[in-house]
């Protein structure tokens, strides 16, 4: 008898197997009794109308882990077109305790604290469960498409000695008597590390101490961070970041599509190419079309790009929109100017159905402009210097790009709050489970 997981069993019509899980439901309709597993990837109901079957599961609660064999047999009225028949039912792991969520619904109607405080389990849901497969769809799709064009995974120190970009926004730790930061961003480490490969990606975690409580921040998130040399600027970037996004979603098109029905989830159409608007025309449109003078600000708020992202919509037919040249005062003391205006940055956002989703751009690459930037920013140099000896034995032009997974997989979702596409979110007032 083979041994299966629920993904398979349309592969096996007519032989009997064997698929071990947890008990989804039990059902007793009219004389006829439905057992439903589930795995790891999905569910299959087993129906018999004896009695005598079901009887290892007396006193067992949903969730008690069991085998199911039975004969696999095409039935249209089933869930996805497939039942067991002639079940036997062993039981592995018996509980007695339902789950404190009802795992069996088709959704999970809880108040989000309720599913934070029991994600353990309610990560077991299988709409839940579907969000983080198409996190790791997404890894996966973002490495697939670097790997083709030949980059290196690279995975770097979150312990480290300096701040990234400021001191305001970073967990100080205490490594044996003397001060170390959790890691904001690699940004340093992956700039370096063109140096060494040319191209370099990594996928981890960073870490942000910004007291922020809103439905689009956490301050533990997974972020796809990519550095490549021998760009001719931002524009380089921003092709290769069409690129992986594109590569992203037709991973998950192809690898996907279970998850993608379950959660009724639209994938985005790739432009060939992206739509963008520099910084400061950005603004002006704004206050054509919405009479908001936003001149002067060095950043857009939430309200601006969802302007913004209706009209890439209107204007473009596009779900994504590049802004271009944001201010240099808001951009991080590594950022090349635009040579052209140098107030403004080479620098991008990409929104993703207006709400920014990728932050990138070109950065210094001389040793000399690296000192000059962090004298403007009032920065010492020597918590730099291991950073700075990278550009003082040379280093090409470059540039590179950040993708927030969980902020992708809200847009992609439509989900109301960023926590609920975080595996286990760590904010303001959660660090369990």
């Amino acid at each position: 008898m083979n041994e299966i997981r629920t993904v398979e069993a349309g592969k096996h019509l007519g032989e009997m197997v064997h698929l071990r899980g947890w008990l989804h439901n039990v059902r007793r309709l009219g004389g006829v009794n439905f057992v439903v597993l589930r795995d790891g990837w999905g569910t299959i109901q087993a129906v018999t109308e004896n009695d005598a079957d079901l009887a290892p599961l007396a006193g067992c609660a949903l969730g008690s882990v069991i085998g199911l064999a039975g004969l696999v047999v095409a039935n249209s009225q089933a869930p996805d077109g497939l039942e067991l028949q002639q079940p036997a039912i062993t039981v592995i792991t018996p509980i007695d305790t339902p789950p404190p969520l009802p795992l069996q619904k088709r959704q999970l109607n809880a108040a989000l604290p309720t599913l934070l405080d029991h994600a353990v389990v309610a990560n077991r849901h299988p709409a839940r469960r579907a969000v983080f497969r198409l996190a790791a769809g997404a890894m996966a799709g973002f490495r697939a498409t670097l790997n083709a064009r030949h980059f290196t995974e690279v995975q770097t120190p979150k312990i480290v000695a300096s701040a990234t970009e400021s001191g305001a926004n970073v967990f100080k730790l205490d490594y044996f008597g003397r001060p170390a930061f959790l890691a904001q961003s690699p940004q340093f480490y992956k700039q370096i590390m063109v140096g060494v490969f040319e191209r370099v990606y990594e996928v981890g975690p960073v870490f942000r101490a910004e007291p922020h409580d809103t439905v689009r921040h956490v301050n533990e998130y997974v972020s796809l961070d990519v550095e490549f040399g021998f760009i001719d600027n931002h524009f380089t970037v921003m092709a290769l970041l069409r690129e992986v996004v594109a590569g992203i979603f037709a991973h998950l098109e192809e690898t996907c599509a279970a998850e993608l029905a379950l959660l009724e989830a639209a994938l985005p159409a790739v432009p060939p190419t992206i739509p963008h608007i520099h910084f400061a025309e950005a603004q002006e449109l704004i206050l054509q079309r919405h009479s908001i003078d936003v001149r002067g600000e060095p950043d857009l708020s939430p309200q601006d790009e969802r302007w913004l992202g209706e009209w890439a919509q209107a204007e473009h037919g596009s779900d994504f929109l590049f802004v271009t040249g944001y201010p240099m005062v808001k951009r991080p003391f590594y950022t090349h100017p635009d040579p052209a205006r140098p107030a403004y940055s080479n620098s991008f956002d990409l929104l993703f159905r207006g709400t920014e989703l990728v932050t990138g751009g070109q950065r210094l690459h001389r040793y000399g402009d690296y000192l000059a930037a962090l004298d403007r920013a009032g920065y010492p140099h020597e918590p730099f210097e291991t950073y700075l000896e990278a550009f003082r034995y040379g280093m090409p032009p470059h540039g590179g790009f950040a993708i927030g997974l969980e902020r992708l997989l809200m847009q992609l979702l439509g989900l109301p709050n960023l926590r609920l596409a975080t595996l286990f979110p760590r904010d303001l007032t959660r660090v369990t489970p």
